[in-house]
């Protein structure tokens, strides 16, 4: 751990190489990434970390604004010594991940942005309440607010197996009445985010990734990122959900890994 603000902040790192920061979403805490370790850490530095009110960092007791947790991977850069990094987010990760991006933008190397979006628009701040509103409730309720619209009836129909098992460790989770507050604050932290007027700033090269099917940020604003960051690509997974990194894991590391690792290209059209 580190200390932030008086704080204690949860990180881990794995390998050597490049250094590779990988940004929670909202729900998800660094034991979501524990199949991505192994391949991602094979000749990287990978580093994976807790933000404010997630999995083993400390929680916060009020609420606070979306660009701290930007500061809070600043203070573990400052900690490891780190000059500048990759770094990917995905969904709430991705929103920090810009944060990042444009606040300390000396600080990143590439960006690679998973089923993220530039700002918390009606419908996603819709979403966040409804959400609140069930966390008010019971971890089942939760659970049923949150899951459908993360994953695509597909990945629901062919892996209801798994999704049946994972509910078995996930409900006692979510029944946690001190890990659904902090979802709340963390859902509400999001509210007011809008850097859509800044993302010409960013000129890191920056990936873009979107599933699909995703119910929960829709492929518009995702298109959106990519056309205002000029520096960037954009891939769809096809058939995939919000859920991109269980939904098409395989494609997701690869995306991943490729693009933090291959050597800078420069292509001529004449």
């Amino acid at each position: 751990t580190f200390s932030f603000q008086g704080k204690d902040i949860h990180y881990e790192v794995y390998g050597s190489g490049k250094t590779i920061l990988l940004l929670n979403g909202i729900l998800m805490s660094t034991l979501s990434w524990a199949e991505y370790i192994e391949p991602l850490s094979s000749g990287n530095r990978l580093i994976l970390m807790d933000m404010l009110d997630q999995g083993q960092s400390a929680k916060m007791s009020g609420p606070y604004k979306q660009d701290i947790q930007a500061d809070v991977v600043n203070a573990l850069c400052e900690h490891l010594a780190v000059e500048s990094l990759c770094v990917a987010g995905y969904s709430y990760g991705g929103k920090v991940a810009l944060q990042f991006a444009l606040k300390y933008p000396k600080r990143v190397e590439r960006l690679v942005l998973f089923n993220s979006m530039a700002w918390t628009s009606p419908w996603i701040a819709d979403i966040g309440e409804s959400w609140n509103q069930a966390a008010k409730l019971d971890g089942k309720a939760f659970y049923l607010s949150t899951m459908p619209i993360i994953y695509s009836p597909h990945f629901y129909e062919v892996e209801n197996k798994w999704l049946t098992d994972r509910q078995s460790w996930v409900l006692p989770v979510f029944d946690n009445p001190v890990f659904r507050a902090a979802i709340t604050r963390l859902t509400d932290s999001g509210l007011g985010f809008d850097v859509r007027d800044r993302l010409s700033e960013i000129t890191a090269p920056t990936l873009v990734v979107s599933g699909e099917l995703d119910s929960l940020v829709p492929i518009a604003e995702q298109t959106l990122m990519a056309s205002k960051i000029s520096n960037s690509q954009h891939v769809i997974l096809a058939g995939s959900g919000h859920g991109t990194m269980y939904e098409a894991s395989l494609a997701f590391a690869s995306l991943l890994y490729g693009f933090v690792n291959i050597p800078k290209v420069a292509y001529s059209h004449k």
